[in-house]
């Protein structure tokens, strides 16, 4: 029996239906010519020489969980500066480190704990430019073209009367125009992207301790579809010596192979990067499509430099979960997480494409390729980021500041609590139609945004020997990286053959699973007539929920089809897992609406297991990944009513499952090759 009884109670999520309007964003497209311009990769593109990657070791066992964010805007990116965010690199940093700094609409950000961990990521293309056009002190201001945002965010118009003339789609128009007639203006913008990346690097120096708090130069490689999807990739460097003095970005290809190559071309020098693809979600179904970006065939030697440079994928940030959608795991309940299904790009809401949006059908088209003999791009290692454009991640429900700096700034922007006459005559929509808004049954109308489908997501978590560089940068590349939705949940998976529950328990006893398995992001090569033995571990975030589940997803192969199925693998409360059903009953956790106090009497703070596939099959090429799953809590919009005293917004999800998900491990019949 719940020790909590409220008004209303809930244990599964709410319907969600359809968000209507989009606040502005600043797009990054090129044009036609710029894209005929471009230059093309090889086609025989071969792997460079390059820094050796740490393998892992029998003294795996002394690597410890560290958590962080590796998806961070700042007021150098153009799209932040838009939103009002003032806040440099520095901020960011010391944000991370448990300081407090400034939100865009007046309030103060602070972290209850430090984070291990952090990149400034600031989108490569126009790279500090707005900024410094909008500041009148500056040479670059004087240009024509940076007449319109001149004192954008001077302090008497960082207000939510700005709103409506924060919209940077004619501001980029009329700069690309700029450029292409005044040789000085593109000489202008080339220096201050030069002057703001340096900053960016120092800036990632100047915060690093090592032992204690670990940064990176890196930055966001933003490219995106005729369409609007999403195509974009952050880029992280191993360290900051010998960097390149400005960053790869779309004005001078469009195309990720460019960068990859670009990226190969550094490798070779000596200087190490790695490439994550974000927000597949929003891409219209094309990140994880079998073709190329100009729409050829996927050839072996492409797919093999896409997986050189990128080895994970974030599946889970502020703008939706990634790992799959209801409409391809429909035998899979948990499959709709923190679903924001709409392409990426601006103008009006549509809806995106699932298929080659998600990363689990991701991981099966990968085996397919494989099969037939094309290699996988798609083996990728699993984190979570933010993607803030406040220099802050917001990775709490219960303190939720979302993304767009003064744009969701408050709760009825959000559009979880109702908006006020007044306000929408500040944010001049008194005379908007009624596509505008959502009205309740009650006759409360809120504001239709694709901000209602943001999440307090996620973090990036990895382990590793030492919080530094160089151990932190390794564990990416051996892919050992888990992601949560938020929470710091910590999770161990690893396959092979005479694993058991002691190797958790006694001294020495993860050493012997490192040395007779493989971690999480491993290969395992399958023995015939032998079935590997999975063993997961997860301990709850004391500041969150207790755990519910741990589960293992698997995806895999056979006679040309791909397929998949969940398995529960450990239950809370004592239940045991249903073997026809392969699920863990209902432990009865509730979530009271009033206040969002959940049961304090289920779940569990560890939850562990040793499982073998019922239905293994040696000769399938497989994949196998944990997901964890806590009790039922309030989501972020139902925190944001019950402040205001109100019900819940009736379409939007009352509460959610926090979670994390393993790096996956694959499984490969004896003789199929790596």
């Amino acid at each position: 029996m719940s020790v909590l009884w409220g008004k209303k109670m809930v244990t599964q999520k709410q319907s969600r239906s359809a968000l209507l309007v989009v606040v502005a964003a600043a797009l990054f497209a090129c044009s036609d010519a710029e894209r005929a311009a471009s230059s093309r990769a090889p086609a025989d593109a071969q792997e460079p020489a390059g820094q050796a990657i740490a393998e892992p070791s029998a003294a795996g066992y002394e690597r410890n969980a560290y958590f962080g964010d590796l998806h961070v805007h700042t007021t150098y990116s153009m799209d932040a500066f838009q939103f009002g965010t003032l806040a440099t690199p520095d901020d960011a940093y010391r944000y991370a480190q448990g300081e407090a700094i400034r939100h865009p609409g007046g309030f103060d950000m602070q972290l209850v704990r430090p984070l291990d961990f952090y990149a400034v990521t600031d989108h490569g293309v126009f790279l500090g430019v707005a900024r410094a056009g909008a500041d009148t002190s500056t040479a670059i201001s004087a240009f024509p073209a940076m007449q319109p945002i001149h004192n954008l965010n001077a302090p008497e118009n960082l207000t939510l009367a700005s709103i409506p003339n924060r919209r940077f789609r004619a501001w980029i128009g009329g700069l690309r125009k700029g450029m292409a007639d005044s040789e000085a203006l593109r000489a202008a913008v080339a220096d201050t992207l030069r002057t703001t990346w340096a900053d960016e690097v120092a800036a990632a120096d100047r915060h690093y301790i090592p032992g204690k708090f670990t940064t990176f130069a890196a930055y966001e490689y933003s490219t995106i579809r005729d369409d609007g999807g999403s195509m974009h990739r952050n880029v992280i460097f191993r360290g900051t010596r010998d960097l390149p003095d400005a960053p790869f970005n779309v004005l001078r290809s469009p195309d990720p192979a460019d960068l990859w190559s670009w990226m190969d071309g550094l490798r070779r020098s000596g200087v190490e990067s790695l490439a994550i693809p974000h927000n597949s979600n929003k891409s219209n179904g094309q990140m994880f499509e079998l073709a190329t970006w100009a729409g050829d065939p996927m050839t072996l030697s492409h797919n093999e430099q896409r997986a050189r440079n990128e080895p994970l994928v974030e599946i889970t940030q502020v703008k939706g979960t990634s790992e799959t959608h209801p409409a391809l795991s429909m035998n899979d309940e948990w499959a709709g997480f923190e679903i924001d299904p709409y392409v990426a790009g601006g103008g009006p809401l549509r809806v995106a494409k699932p298929e080659g949006g998600y990363v689990r059908d991701a991981l099966k088209k990968g085996l397919a390729l494989e099969a037939d003999g094309l290699g996988n791009p798609f083996q990728y290692g699993f984190i979570g980021s933010s993607d803030t454009h406040t220099a802050a991640g917001s990775y709490d429900e219960t303190n939720f500041f979302s993304k767009v700096g003064l744009l969701d700034s408050t709760a009825s922007l959000r559009g979880s609590v109702p908006i006020s006459d007044d306000e929408l005559q500040v944010l001049k929509l008194s005379d908007a139609d009624s596509s505008s808004f959502y009205v309740a049954s009650d006759g409360r109308r809120y504001l239709q945004r694709n901000t209602s489908a943001y999440g307090a997501s996620g973090l990036a978590a990895v382990w590793a020997e030492e919080n530094t560089r160089e151990s932190i940068y390794d564990a990416f590349r051996r892919k050992e990286t888990f992601a949560t939705s938020g929470p710091r949940m910590q999770v161990r998976f690893f396959a092979g053959q005479g694993l058991d529950a002691t190797m958790l328990e006694e001294t020495g006893g993860l050493s012997r699973a490192y040395t007779q398995g493989v971690p999480m992001g491993g290969d395992l090569t399958a023995m015939p007539g032998e079935t590997p033995s999975f063993l997961v571990w997860a301990a709850r975030d004391a500041q969150s929920a207790p755990l519910q589940r741990v589960q293992i997803i698997k995806g895999w192969i056979e006679n040309g089809v791909t397929h998949e199925r969940v398995f529960d693998v450990a239950c809370s409360d004592g239940l045991a897992v249903n073997p026809a059903t392969h699920r863990c009953p209902d432990n009865g956790a509730k979530v009271n609406l009033a206040d969002c106090a959940f049961s304090a009497d289920r779940g569990a703070g560890e939850l562990r297991a040793v499982w073998k596939d019922p239905e293994f099959n040696a000769s399938h090429k497989a994949f196998y990944y944990a997901r964890v799953l806590e009790n039922p809590t309030c989501r972020w919009s139902t925190w944001d009513a019950v402040r205001a005293g109100l019900a819940p917004r009736e379409n939007l999800d009352a509460v959610i499952q926090e979670r994390a998900w393993s790096s996956p491990i694959w499984v490969r019949p004896a003789g199929a090759g790596a």
